[in-house]
This record gives C-alpha cells, structure tokens and sequence, in this order.
C-alpha cells in the first residue's frame, strides 16, 4: 500500500514537472514567437554609424567668445574623448550605474524598478543608456508594451555591434537637457557659457540631473529643483563609487557658474550687428541647411571689446544729435585693421531688436558727400599731379545735355581762386574737385574707387565728384584702408576660418590676398594730405592727438554726414543720418560723425603707442620745386631740390604750414585755417553734393 502511494506520488510529480516544463516551454515558446515577430520589423542598426544629427554652427570672436549658436537643434558633437571623465561618471551614475556590466537591458535593474513601484519606494528608472539611445534615433515616446519589447530588442542588437563608449558618445550628444540645448557641450554653454572641458564636479552633476525631465530640472527654470537633483547625482556618483563623500558634499556646496539665461536664436546672438552680418555670409557661402545643421565652427575677426566702444560711441552720437537740435536718430560704424583687412568692430545702428535689425554698416546704401573726393584725388596724384597743382576755384559750368547747365558750389558760396589741391582737400572745396575729376576723366575716378575698395555701383557723370552715387559704411572703410595700408587693398574680412562637424578646414582666410593698387608713395602722400583735414581743414574734431588722417563729408540736402579716417592701426568709417531720409539741421560731417569717430578711436587705441605714418622713402620725398614745398613721387619731380624728412608724426603740416601751402595768393573769402593748436570747432565742413 506504501509503496502504491510512492509510485502515485512519483507519478503525480512526473507529471507535474512534464506539464511545469511544457507550460515553460509553451512561454518560451511565445515570447520567441513574439520576439521574432518583432525582431523582423526592427530597425537597421547599421544606419546608427552613418546617423549624423543636425548640429548647431557655433561662431567665435577673435578672443574665442561665444557669439551665437545658429541651428534648428542647439547640438555641438564632441568625441568620446573629449567628454571629460567627470560628465561620463555624472551621467552613467545617474541614468544607469550598471552601464559597463549590462548587455543592452539591465535585468535587474527592471526588477528593482518593479519592486520599487510596488512597495511605493522612490521610482526608478528601468531603461539602460543603449535603451534610451534605441529609443531616440529608432522609436518614437509611445509609452506601450510593444515599443519596450522593440526598445530592449534593439539595446541588444546595438550592444552587439557597438562598444560602450561608441555608445555612451552618441547618447551624450544626442540627449535633450532643456533651454534648447541638446547634448552635453551645448548644455555646457547653455547654462554655464563655457566649453565641457572647464566644467566643475558640482556642475557636471547639475548637468546630469537635468536629463530625467528637462523641463522641470533646469536651473533656468527651477533652481532649488536643480539643486536637490544635482545632489541626487552627486550621492549616485558616491555609490558607484566615483567620488568620495567628502567630494560631493564640497561640489553640493560650491558655488554654480551660472549666466543668466540667453534668450534663443537673434535675441541671444551677442555683439549682433556683427553676427547677422557674419551669418548672412555663411548663407551665402555653404548655404542655410549647412549653417542651420552642419555644425559648422566659425572663428571671426571681430574684438568684442572695440565693438562695445564703438556700440557706446555710435549711441552716445547719436544722443547728442538729438539733444543738440540736429535731428539725426541713426548711426553706423565700420572699423577694420588695415594691415590685415580684419573687421574688428561693426555697429549697424542703435537699439537692435527683432524689430529693428536692419545693419546700415552693410545693408545701407548712402551718399558719401566730400568723403568720395579722396578718390579723386588718389587718381590725381597717381596720375602725375602733386599736392601743390593749382586749380582754379572759380565758378564753372557744364551742359546737362537737355539745355541746361550744372554749375558745382560750395556751401559758403565763394572762390578761393587759385589753390593747392593740398588746401583745396583740407577745406573740401567742391568746384576744384569736380574740375579734377572732369581733367582726370571720371571712368577713371570710378576705376580708382573700384580697385581701392568701393564695392557699390557708380555712375559716370561729375556730381559722383562730390559723392552723389551711394556707397556702403563698409565700402568706405574698405577705400580709405588701401591708403592707410601703403596702397596694398585687401577686401575687408569678417570670416577668418570655417570648419565643418568633423574639424575639417572649409574656408581660411587667415592669409587673405593683397594687391597692390596705388604705390606706396601716393598713399603716403594722399594721408599726409588727408592729415590736413583733421589738423586745419574740416576735420579738426577728429584730432585725438596721434598721428591721423580723415575726411568729412555731407550732403547738400544734409540727409547724410559722414567722416571716414585712419591711424596706421586702425581704419574707421562713420555715417550719420535717418532710416527715412529726414533731412538733419545742418549736420555736417565735421561735427557729429566726427566726434563719434574721435570718441571711439581714442578708446580703441588707449593702449596702442603712437607711432608715425611709414614714409617710402625709396618713392617719395620731401622737395622744393618750382611749385612749391611739399612731398613729391620722386619719379614725378622735376628740377627739386631734395629737404630732409620733418621728424614729427605731423610732417605734412609741419613742414608745410597752412598758410604758406599755396605759392599764389588767394581770395579774400578764404575762411582762415585754425592753429594746430586751437580747440576743435563744430562749424561746417563745407562740402556739398548737388
């Protein structure tokens, strides 16, 4: 009977085993139903080495500041290794510590998740790195059964096939981690305005924090929140082992170098005159796609501490315009190195915003007035004039073709009869200058404008003499640096290297090209010239007490005033007037757009050491001849009798005193020139265009 009951109980056992291991191998069965039916519909992983995400351009000043980030997804990829250590370990402690143990799913870690929601404990999160990885470049956020089951099938396959940190670098790149920033080095300079390489343990540990909800855990939004998780992280760290506890409570305590929140795309660009200017370039270049998602590493010339001058320069002018009745609301500045071509400062107006973004230092076309006469006279003195050819400043008159007749005038509507050209610059005389063009020919004028710089269509009739075609502030500068750079023109360069997402070079104009346009010897007389009008003529405002060279100009109908100068460092062009054409009261180039100029080039050069314009002394040299003293084109002189160089920065007017410039007498209507010594007036300059 015993041994019938064992036999019954065996059997029983048997059978229950045998239906247990069916049962077992039933589910085996359909879970490998299922995984085969899911496994036929997964993704290719192979596509994950070829993933290239959109990525944010960066654009750099000079000094490696930050300018803007342009993209559609704020992402800068950095290799695995350049993520430093301390981010790693932040971010696997906190999103899952088994991260180097697991094969794509953490088992037991969904165990404890489970078990943690069951017995209301703290959640956990169940999903590995390579999980979230699937799901971010394969899946979508559908929270269901079978996007898991498909998640944790694709976490294996990708383990399979990739290493941990082929894995770890996309994730890192690719995470969201709020304020528009994706991945970590834009997270980086999001919240803290530096690279990941300068990051602290305690905000490497913010950073981490942020990942589980963006949203909520940005110190953008709730810092207290984002303090609590960067703690959070920072305990993760300890357990795993990382840091000590010590560590992490002095990087709890530690003060967060947090900036203040930019807002996103144009309205957090910094120093953004500039920047737009730059960025429209790029478009132009590589095109939109590539500057919106090719992660392009731009590095420009700009000097963010001379653009902020001259932003204080252009608005304090045009401040005064209003205080002082002129009626002048906008200003521009264009500031460039002339031995370079490097654009270092550009201001486009007062008060950018999304409403008022239109940068009159490129976009705008506006008449020059008298400060296109330096063309004119660049020509006559390359073409075999000198600084003491006389002209004849009397009235004159030209056909207009349809009957009638133009006849130039200057503002004090007198003669000076016969003058130097020297003189007749420094005073901005109109008809003189209209006459050198029409002897010259103006095809010729507009010849020299060109390859000096100017970029801007000019028409060929004898008003552009006294700047009735519109130029550019940037064109301006462009000109007036062939001569501050011994007639070597370089076209002015605000982009000075360009990589792509991989660090390849795509565009470098570190060595941007130079041609020589005018000899060394008519720049140098050209400035000396143009010294006059800053020390006697039209331009005494602009005297900062440095070697200088400069020229006013304003219209007749005063819609436009402007006054364009160089040191040997530095090349500045400024304009004045409205958007709108409102005629200024009176606003002369001497004046306003003068004093700007002096105000931001004196600060611009507050630590440079004064130092002379380079004389060629193999081209030109300081002579006597038959009409009179001054510097001459050695080629060009004859019958001179050689005088030593005047060894001050103001040679030209040294050695040549204003009223001894002319050997011939002039009218009496002649307005005196000042002493070198008197203070700076604000009269006019009295330079007109028709």
């Amino acid at each position: 009977m015993a041994r019938k009951k064992r036999v019954g109980l065996g059997r029983l056992v048997r059978n229950a085993f045998v239906a247990v291991f069916l049962l077992v191998l039933f589910a085996a069965g359909i879970v490998a139903g299922i995984v085969a039916a899911y496994s036929r519909n997964l993704p290719d992983i192979s596509r994950m080495a070829d993933y290239q995400p959109d990525k944010a351009t960066q654009i750099f000043a000079r000094d490696g500041t930050q300018l803007a980030s342009v993209y559609k997804e704020n992402r800068v990829w950095v290799p695995i290794s350049q993520i430093p250590k301390v981010v790693q370990e932040a971010v696997i402690a906190n999103e899952d510590h088994n991260f180097y143990q697991h094969h794509g799913v953490d088992f037991g870690g969904i165990v404890r998740a489970v078990f943690a929601d069951l017995t209301h404990q703290r959640i956990q999160g169940a999903s590995t790195i390579t999980q979230q990885l699937a799901r971010k470049l394969f899946l979508s956020d559908e929270v269901s059964i079978s996007r898991k089951i498909q998640e944790a099938l694709l976490a294996m396959e990708i383990e399979r096939y990739y290493t941990k940190d082929e894995i770890l670098e996309r994730y890192l790149n690719l995470v969201y981690l709020g304020s528009g920033a994706y991945g970590v080095d834009a997270a980086a300079h999001t919240y803290f305005g530096r690279s990941l390489k300068n990051l602290t343990l305690g905000e490497a540990a913010m950073l981490a924090g942020v990942i589980a909800a963006p949203s909520d855990y940005s110190p953008f939004v709730d810092l207290d929140l984002a303090k609590s998780r960067q703690q959070h992280v920072l305990q993760r760290m300890v357990e795993s082992g990382y840091i000590t506890q010590d560590q992490a409570d002095a990087a709890a305590q530690a003060p967060l170098g947090l900036i203040g929140e930019r807002s996103p795309g144009l309205q957090g660009y910094l120093d953004p005159y500039f920047t737009t200017y730059i960025i429209e370039q790029l478009n132009e270049l590589f095109g939109s796609q590539a500057v919106q998602e090719g992660g392009l590493q731009v590095y420009t010339t700009l000097d963010p501490k001379l653009d902020k001058i001259a932003q204080e320069a252009i608005d304090w002018g045009v401040q005064h315009a209003i205080s002082e009745g002129i009626n002048a609301h906008q200003a521009a500045l264009v500031s460039i190195r002339p031995s370079t071509g490097e654009i270092v400062a550009m201001i486009g107006g007062t008060n950018f915003s999304l409403t008022n973004q239109f940068n009159r230092a490129w976009q705008a076309r506006r008449q020059p007035g008298s400060s296109f006469k330096a063309y004119v006279y660049t020509a006559a003195i390359d073409n075999g004039m000198s600084p003491t050819s006389i002209m004849e400043d009397t009235p004159v008159a030209y056909p207009m073709g349809d009957g009638t007749n133009w006849s130039p005038q200057d503002d004090d509507f007198s003669y000076m009869g016969a003058i130097t050209l020297r003189r007749a610059l420094a005073f901005s005389r109109n008809i003189v200058a209209v006459k050198l063009a029409d002897q010259i020919g103006i095809d010729k004028v507009i010849e020299y404008a060109h390859n000096m710089g100017i970029q801007s269509p000019l028409e060929a009739n004898l008003s552009l003499a006294l700047g009735s075609s519109v130029v550019s502030v940037l064109d301006q500068a462009s000109g007036y640096q062939t001569l501050a750079n011994q007639g070597v023109h370089i076209e002015p360069v605000g982009l000075k290297l360009v990589k792509d997402s991989f660090g390849n070079t795509v565009l470098d104009n570190q060595y941007p090209e130079a041609t020589d346009v005018l000899s060394a010897g008519t720049a140098f007389i050209m400035t000396s010239m143009l010294e006059d009008v800053i020390a006697y003529g039209t331009g005494t405002n602009a005297n900062i007490g440095r070697p200088e060279a400069g020229k006013t100009g304003t219209t007749s109908d005063f819609r436009d005033a402007w006054f364009v100068g160089f040191t040997p460092d530095l090349v500045t062009a400024v304009w004045l007037g409205n958007d709108d054409y409102t005629r200024m009261n009176e606003s002369f180039g001497g004046n306003i757009p003068a004093r700007i100029w002096a105000r931001y080039m004196s600060a611009a050069l507050a630590t440079t050491p004064k130092h002379d314009f380079t004389v060629p002394t193999d081209e030109v040299a300081r002579m006597s001849c038959p009409g009179g003293t001054d510097y001459y084109l050695i080629a060009n002189a004859t019958n001179c009798r050689t005088l030593a160089l005047h060894p001050t920065s103001r040679s030209s007017v040294d050695a040549l005193p204003p009223a001894a410039a002319s050997p011939l007498p002039v009218s009496t209507s002649s307005p005196p020139p000042p002493s070198p010594s008197s203070q700076p007036s604000f009269g006019p300059d009295t330079s007109e265009t028709p």
